[in-house]
């Protein structure tokens, strides 16, 4: 078996592009029954609030000292490559907050075999949908729609449950001198970072059948 570790941030359109984009290079693989996928939480800005106020491109335009036009730009841009992977992308109506109980869900998806749906679901509902994803009501819905129990998602969201779980995703991360997300690890062997294209993802499995050996350090759990 292959080992495929991510790590990412729900509010990362890159990631989800990212994604897509490792689906379509496993689709095509001939090993593809022989891969399993473990993801793992990256926050982008663990100091976020509940919900940010404000135009969405205007923030992006002061944090990276551009210019509004600049700014939509860069966010028609990410929309067309999003597009070309065939995802649907509104910046215009997302609604940026923080991730770190979107991330605890995750962790909960893991332990019922769902984690790949409940990431799928919370990119969606971010970009594609405009839903705050910090809100709890609102995550135990997206929960509840990929089938995870409502209970244990009320449970989990009433308390700190996976909290420790999110926090070692980021300190392996850390170890790993991981500071951009997506980031790929292949078999404990092989690493890229960003939203490569289907066929250097599909390179590095290439790679990791053919040459099995451990990343030295990597602490990935």
């Amino acid at each position: 078996m292959i080992q495929v570790d991510i790590w990412s941030d729900i509010a990362c359109p890159w990631c989800y592009i990212g994604k897509r984009n490792f689906e379509t290079a496993l689709s095509g693989w001939e090993h593809r029954a022989d891969v399993a996928v473990t993801w793992h939480s990256f926050e982008l800005d663990p100091h976020a609030p509940a919900e940010r106020v404000g135009d969405l491109t205007e923030r992006l335009a002061d944090k990276y000292g551009v210019s509004i036009e600049q700014a939509r730009a860069t966010q028609a841009r990410i929309t067309a490559l999003a597009a070309d992977a065939g995802l649907d992308l509104h910046f215009e109506t997302a609604r940026s907050g923080n991730t770190f109980d979107g991330h605890r869900l995750v962790h909960l998806a893991a332990a019922h075999g769902k984690q790949d749906a409940m990431t799928e679901r919370l990119f969606s509902a971010y970009f594609s949908e405009g839903e705050l994803i910090s809100d709890h009501e609102t995550l135990a819905r997206l929960a509840g729609s990929v089938g995870l129990p409502a209970a244990e998602v009320g449970g989990t969201l009433g308390s700190d449950r996976y909290a420790d779980d999110v926090r070692l995703d980021e300190s392996t991360a850390h170890a790993l001198g991981i500071t951009a997300v997506p980031f790929f690890v292949v078999d404990r062997a092989y690493g890229a970072s960003g939203a490569q294209p289907p066929a250097v993802l599909a390179s590095l499995l290439d790679k990791a059948c053919s040459e099995r050996r451990p990343v030295r350090g990597a602490g990935v759990s």
